[in-house]
């Protein structure tokens, strides 16, 4: 497993299966406008049934991963900044 795995599975450590958008926004360090977006963009996948948003945590994880080093190509997905042994709040 490489450090991005290491750190992406830290990030979302005792996180239940499933996350509403306040707990992406929260793990992710952005505010929930921005999931929003990401949502409705197709950046991250979510889940939407009625108004309500949901995301799977392992397929979030993943996107991340793939998307560790896509900014440099010209992406628009999200970046996330993982710091090694970083907790929560730091």
């Amino acid at each position: 497993m490489s450090n991005d795995s290491d750190a992406v599975d830290r990030l979302f450590d005792q996180s239940p299966p499933t996350l509403g958008v306040t707990e992406v926004a929260e793990r992710l360090g952005v505010s929930t406008k921005s999931v929003y977006s990401w949502l409705r963009e197709g950046l991250i996948p979510g889940y939407k049934i009625g108004t309500t948003w949901f995301v799977i945590r392992d397929e979030l994880k993943d996107t991340l991963r793939k998307g560790a080093n896509a900014h440099a190509s010209g992406s628009t997905a999200p970046v996330v900044l993982i710091r090694p042994g970083a907790t929560q709040g730091d």
